[in-house]
């Protein structure tokens, strides 16, 4: 345990650092002294090839161990003008990821995005943004202003909305966006009196929005969308004449300044409250400084470095200073620093407590007790048992455990893990009911966070980090590095969903296969089916349309082939000017929209034969495109009609022209003859006639409606009747009737209803009596009833045929005379029916009759 503290360093009495860099320049009984540490310790040892110092390059390197990308700056060391630089990009164990001859403009400034892309500022103010493989992706411009003033500098921030940019041009404005997935840029307000570069800047993100803090002389700017204010740290040393280098933390909470008189100052990033502040006796401006606290800590410290010196300093009268052997780069991370240099990539960071706990000398906290008590119970030693009488005496063995699991999180060697781990195990088996799980996911956690430490992976993350960034965007990592098989194995092991799992990635693994272009598309599209099948969650309409976007139209149809959702496939095949095979599969589907979908595109791309021809071959496509065209184009299907020498449809068009388009008696006759010739073209002759009827029937109305005045057109020849029987032209009414041949029963009906209607009751008996009626006289009796007219009803009841004499009777309410024609005729239906009329005492009698005609039929 004495070795294992060895790489600890205290800052104050109250925070350890841990590291590898080398014996630290304090004294080693300090160390036994503080009650806290930092620690750091050996990442990866680099194997890369770097051509150039680090110094004479442009780094950048990703948080959350994210790859580091370099270029050599011009600026730093003379080569031949004919010598293009080279980007290079890496894997934070120094594996080569990417490389490419930089051949666009002079490079500014290098940064990541959240996704890992690598943002590279140009001196005209276009950013051209990279994949982790070297692939072209995108550019944009930061605007014309840039453009005309060129880029002194440049910083890559990231906030809660994504990555940012922000630039200082060579008019000394700030020009600044937020979020470069949705690019909006801002003009920050002018500095009043800047006529140089400020001596130092960053980006400050309050109240979630980004600003802009700057250094001019002793003076310090903050600038945000709206104004310029002038800030003042609170506490700071007098005798500042300038601010030669800032940093703020990784969360944005947190500002530190460097001040040409050496001191450190470091406070809240709004300025409005002071930390500490620290005299590091050197006045040469640092190379990079930066923040290394973790998260729910309450110590802050920072790291600056020079060119072969490093320090760390906090809230303590002395800090750690180590000498380094190469040039080193710093990246802040959320709970500490990684450091890299040409040979070396190490991490600096706090001790967390529950590691403190168990590990610092002569320790006696419950986990260092039951760490202590599993190794002697391994050596089969008696005290294993009275280390663990010692916590169960005290009730701390569930802390123990636990801090234990924690320490474990926290280690990055697996031999430590495992001997904290089987610690906490043997602590469980003293307990009755602790809760399994913290164990069983430190145990999955630790064991996915080795696996991608690997040297061939190059991601060391922490377990802090690791829960920062969740495992869906570890493992969208992984597959931005095309690392699937790890990616599925992981997926696998923690039993994920499959739609978020395993199907994602293998999704993402077609749509890198398809990109392949020295295999043939047949066997791509065959070990890509072969790989999916049905695999839930998986589109191949997704994995075909990147297959397209490559060039690869004949693999993306192939692919298609394999998509069960109709819906998926045409919009594609619409993209990829497959119309035919389109409207083929939209067919198929039965889906009547996505027919539709596929028609109006076919119609704007194709000329008005090609289309129609289609439609041909295609006889539900051509059914509802008729059905479009009969509510939207009509003359669109009336060519059609004509195309096909459909004349049925074609002269049922023509008399829904003549009613909907129409309005002038001329054309309507004219539409109504041509649809005739239509019918008669078609052998409906039946249609014809009724057709040439109609017309004979319009000029007629129309001629009424001159000689009569009223509303004659449009109205049917039943109607018309009506009308003119109504108007009192009885003589044109029969005429009418004559002209039509309207049968004598309706005509008599027709007559009958609208002489009723009128009252015109007199006129109606002069017209039952104009000769025998063909309905009847019932007919008459039931209108006058209707009209409530029993004296009128009452004589026609008289005048009734026998069959129907009874019902006529009852209608007028004559039931006793009902009674005596029913008991005449003897019949059994007429005498119910009597009866069901008889009501009340009046007709008690009159039943009586009935039932006594009855009873002698059947002695009959």
């Amino acid at each position: 345990m004495d070795c294992y503290t060895a790489n600890w360093n205290p800052l104050g009495d109250s925070a350890f650092y841990r590291t590898s860099l080398g014996d630290p320049c304090i004294s080693q009984i300090a160390v036994i002294l503080c009650q806290f540490a930092s620690l750091k310790y050996e990442l990866y040892s680099m194997d890369w090839d770097l051509k150039e110092e680090l110094r004479d390059c442009l780094v950048a390197a990703a948080p959350y161990g994210g790859p580091i990308a370099l270029l050599r700056n011009p600026g730093r060391k003379e080569k031949p003008a004919s010598a293009r630089p080279v980007l290079e990009i890496y894997s934070a164990s120094g594996v080569p990821l990417a490389s490419l001859l930089w051949k666009s403009g002079p490079m500014v400034s290098l940064g990541w995005s959240a996704e890992e892309e690598l943002l590279c500022v140009q001196e005209d103010g276009v950013v051209l943004v990279y994949g982790l493989h070297g692939d072209f992706r995108r550019h944009f411009s930061m605007g014309n202003e840039v453009l005309q003033n060129r880029v002194l500098d440049a910083r890559i921030f990231h906030t809660e909305f994504g990555s940012g940019v922000a630039i200082l041009t060579g008019a000394h404005r700030f020009t600044l966006s937020a979020n470069v997935g949705d690019l909006k840029l801002r003009r920050m307000p002018e500095v009043p009196g800047l006529q140089s570069a400020p001596s130092c800047w960053t980006t400050v993100c309050q109240d979630r929005v980004a600003h802009i803090l700057l250094a001019v002389g002793p003076d310090l700017y903050l600038l945000d969308h709206a104004a310029c204010s002038a800030v003042i740290p609170p506490g700071l040393a007098p005798g500042v004449s300038s601010f030669l280098q800032m940093a703020v933390s990784f969360t944005y909470r947190h500002l530190a300044l460097f001040t040409d008189t050496g001191y450190i100052w470091m406070g809240t990033a709004s300025l409005k409250e002071k930390l500490c502040e620290f005299n590091c006796n050197i006045r040469a401006p640092p190379k990079q400084m930066v923040w290394c606290s973790r998260p729910r800590s309450k110590e802050r410290a920072v790291v600056v470095g020079w060119e072969r010196r490093l320090m760390v300093v906090g809230d303590a009268p002395e800090g750690i200073q180590f000498v380094l052997d190469e040039d080193s780069y710093l990246v802040p991370e959320l709970d500490g620093v990684r450091i890299f240099s040409r040979s070396t990539h190490e991490f600096l960071h706090e001790v967390p407590v529950a590691s403190e706990e168990i590990f610092k000398i002569a320790s006696m906290a419950p986990g260092a007790l039951l760490l202590e008590a599993q190794k002697e119970y391994e050596k089969e030693s008696q005290k294993a048992d009275e280390y663990l009488r010692e916590i169960q005496e005290l009730g701390q063995l569930p802390q123990a455990v636990q801090q234990c699991i924690e320490a474990a999180g926290h280690e990055h060697w697996p031999d430590m893990q495992k001997s904290l781990l089987r610690a906490a195990s043997f602590g469980k088996c003293f307990l009755d009911r602790f809760p399994p799980d913290s164990f069983v996911r430190m145990c999955q956690d630790l064991r996915v966070l080795n696996a991608i430490r690997d040297y061939h992976i190059g991601i060391p993350l922490t377990y802090s980090q690791y829960k920062q960034l969740t495992i869906q965007v570890l493992l969208d990592r992984l597959v931005l590095r095309r690392l699937y098989p790890l990616a599925i194995q992981i997926c696998e092991y923690l039993r994920l969903p499959e739609v978020q799992g395993v199907s994602r990635i293998l999704a993402h693994w077609a749509c890198y296969k398809v990109q392949q272009k020295d295999v043939s598309d047949e066997d791509v599209a065959r070990a890509i089916n072969q790989k999916l099948g049905d695999t839930p969650g998986v589109s191949y309409s997704d994995i075909a349309a990147r297959a397209y976007g490559c060039g690869r139209t004949e693999l993306a149809i192939k692919l298609l082939e394999y998509e069960p959702r109709s819906g998926e496939q045409v919009p594609l095949l619409l993209k990829m000017k497959r119309s035919k095979l389109a409207l083929s599969k939209a067919i198929e589907s039965g889906d009547t929209d996505l027919v539709f979908t596929v028609l109006l595109h076919l119609k704007n791309e194709l000329n008005r034969g090609d289309f129609f021809m289609t439609l041909r071959n295609q006889p539900m496509a051509l059914s509802l495109y008729r059905q479009f065209c009969k509510h939207q184009e009509l003359e669109t299907l009336k060519d059609l009609y004509n195309q096909d020498d459909n004349h049925q449809e074609l002269g049922s068009f023509h008399i829904r022209a003549s009613y909907a388009a129409e309005e002038r008696i001329e054309g309507r006759v004219a539409a109504l003859q041509t649809a005739a010739d239509a019918f008669y073209k078609a052998k409906n002759e039946f249609a014809a006639k009724a057709t040439e009827d109609q017309m004979r029937l319009l000029r007629l109305q129309r001629r009424l409606e001159d000689e009569l005045g009223g509303r004659f057109l449009d109205l049917s020849l039943h109607d018309t009747v009506t009308t003119l029987i109504l108007s009192g032209q009885n003589k044109r009414a029969e005429q009418l009737a004559r002209d039509f041949r309207i049968p004598d029963k309706r005509l008599w009906w027709l007559k009958l209803t609208a002489l009723a209607d009128l009252e015109d009751w007199e006129e109606l008996e002069k017209f039952s009596k104009s000769k025998k009626s063909p309905i009847g006289y019932l007919p008459f009796v039931e209108i006058c009833m209707k009209q409530h007219n029993k004296y009128e009803a009452k004589k026609y009841a008289s005048r009734v045929g026998p069959e129907q004499k009874v019902k006529a009777l009852l209608l007028v309410g004559d039931v006793a005379q009902a009674a005596d024609v029913a008991i005449e005729h003897r019949s059994e239906a007429e005498m119910s029916l009597v009866l069901s009329h008889c009501t009340g005492a009046t007709d008690g009698a009159t039943a009586d009759k009935i039932q006594r005609a009855r009873a002698q039929a059947q002695k009959k």
